[in-house]
Parts: C-alpha cells; sequence; structure tokens
C-alpha cells in the first residue's frame, strides 16, 4: 500500500457550490433553533441515530469500508440509504475517501490531515479541496468492490434523492419545524461529529496503540459520533467491527451490530478483543490477526 500514487487534494479557490450549499444547511440549523418543539426535537434526535449509527457508522464505515461484517445484500441497502441521509456523499465516494485516508494517514495524500491544520482536517478539505465524488480514477482504485454493485453505483450520481424525498414526507407531517429540524440541523450536526472524527481525535485524547498516525481516543466524540471515537483504536485495528475495547468505551456502533448478530443478520464478525496479559502497546503499522465469529 506504501507504493499506491498519490492523489493532489489541494485546490486554488473555494469550491463554491459546495461552500454554499453548507452556508444555507447552517443557516437552516440557526434558524431551527428559532423554531423549537418537543417532537421536533425527537424526530431529529430519531434520524441522528438512523443515519448517523445504521448509516455513517455501520453502513458507510464499518460494513462498506473496513468490511468488519457480512449482511444479507437487503440489509447492507437499509444500512446504505440511512447513510445517504447524512448528506456526506455517495457510498463509493465516501467509502474511497476513508481508504485513501487509512492509507496515507498524516502524509501526503491523506485527504484530510490535521497536520495541515486543525480547520483544514475538519472541514477545509471539503470547503477548499478536489472532491473524490467525480474522481473516477480514485473511485476506481479504491472502491473496485463497490463499483461492481448497481445499487451503489446508481447512488453515486442520485444518493440525495433519499433526503430530498425525506424532506417532503416531514413537510407533510410537521410542516416546517420538522424540516428545519429533521433535515437541517439534524445534517449539520452529524456532519460535524462526523468532521471531529478527522479532526479532534487525531490532535486530542489518549494512546492505546503506537500507530504510525496520531489517532486518538477521544470520549466526548465517541459518544457524540456512536462511537467512532476510539478513533486510536480504530486505526490499530481497521477491519475490527467493534472499536471501543473496554466497558468504558461506549461504543454504540457495535451495540448495533451485536444486535443484527444475535438476528443472524449479521455474520464474519470481525473483533479484537484485548485480554489482561497482552501489552497493547502494538509497533507502528502492526495489526493484530482479527477474531472471527459466526
Amino acid at each position: 500500500m506504501q507504493n499506491e500514487a498519490k492523489i493532489n487534494f489541494r485546490r486554488n479557490g473555494f469550491n463554491w457550490g459546495v461552500t454554499l450549499f453548507l452556508i444555507a444547511f447552517h443557516l437552516g440549523a440557526v434558524v431551527a433553533l428559532f423554531n423549537f418543539s418537543w417532537p421536533a426535537f425527537f424526530l431529529a434526535f430519531f434520524l441522528w441515530w438512523v443515519s448517523g449509527s445504521l448509516g455513517i457508522g455501520i453502513g458507510y464505515h464499518r460494513l462498506l469500508t473496513h468490511r468488519g461484517f457480512k449482511t444479507p445484500k437487503w440489509v447492507e441497502y437499509f444500512l446504505t440509504i440511512c447513510g445517504t441521509l447524512a448528506m456526506e456523499g455517495s457510498p463509493i465516494a465516501w467509502v474511497a475517501t476513508h481508504r485513501i485516508h487509512h492509507v496515507f494517514t498524516e502524509r501526503e495524500g491523506d485527504p484530510h490531515s490535521p497536520r495541515d491544520g486543525f480547520w483544514w482536517s475538519h472541514m477545509g478539505w471539503i470547503l477548499r479541496g478536489h472532491s473524490v465524488q467525480r474522481n473516477l480514477e480514485a473511485t476506481a482504485r479504491y472502491a473496485q468492490d463497490l463499483l461492481k454493485d448497481p445499487f451503489h453505483v446508481w447512488l453515486l450520481r442520485w444518493h440525495y434523492l433519499t433526503t430530498a424525498a425525506l424532506a417532503v414526507i416531514l413537510f407533510a407531517l410537521g410542516g416546517w419545524q420538522f424540516v428545519l429540524w429533521g433535515i437541517f440541523l439534524r445534517i449539520v450536526v452529524s456532519w460535524h461529529t462526523t468532521w471531529f472524527v478527522n479532526s479532534a481525535a487525531h490532535v486530542w485524547g489518549s494512546r492505546r496503540f503506537e500507530t504510525r498516525d496520531d489517532s486518538r481516543n477521544l470520549w466526548w466524540v465517541g459518544l457524540l459520533a456512536f462511537g467512532e471515537g476510539w478513533h486510536n483504536n480504530h486505526h490499530a485495528h481497521q477491519s475490527s467491527a467493534r472499536h471501543g475495547l473496554t466497558w468504558y468505551e461506549i461504543d454504540l456502533n457495535w451495540y448495533g451490530i451485536w444486535v443484527l448478530q444475535k438476528l443472524g443478520l449479521a455474520t464474519n464478525v470481525r473483533l479484537f478483543k484485548l485480554n489482561a496479559s497482552q501489552n497493547p502497546a502494538q509497533q507502528p503499522g502492526e495489526l493484530e490477526p482479527l477474531e472471527e465469529s459466526a
């Protein structure tokens, strides 16, 4: 993997289409705060879990990107649709970007390295960087498995339709208040929780494993991102379906996978487990063998 060709994600000036889109959503989120109701709040909270945990954490990340477990295709597609509701791009582009991040973590070629500045790693790379969405070379190289699936290929272009359909449904159920909370504010919160994994969880927190990167275990990102903040654990054992390795490392995404496993909907679940006799300090870049459970 060290010999992979690097992609230049820098561009001159802002990506104005994306920038204006993000500004509009942030303004909508601010307006939502002045249109509060408890039904709208609980609706947004539920949809945040659906899109952020079922969709991004379990679907886009632990299933599609790292293949930490297997599911029937209909479950994979359901989780993928949940992920599109977070408006973080198509599954193919998201997966390719994240795999590139793991190949070149905090080196030249990493799309969002904090060593290029905290702001860059948090959202600057989206505002001023080249998107993988339209980079056919990158998607062909890093998301070959998904490009073989017509459903994921269709979502490469039309992933935003699920959110548009949801907005219509929410407007019919509760008017603009439901749209402001269930779409605008919920998506903005989801964006920043995901971006904190890229930024804060590479700057602050503790390190259990001596990886070659600066990944950290950061408890508050772990809570906000449904378990994705145990980021040093993840970088050390990328394919593990469980990121929180101890009782106090709360990993809601793992609990979701565990429920799927108990229902017979998740198989070949790949796990790394700490044991009392094990020295947790690993050599940089080494991965422990992952255990598989049926």
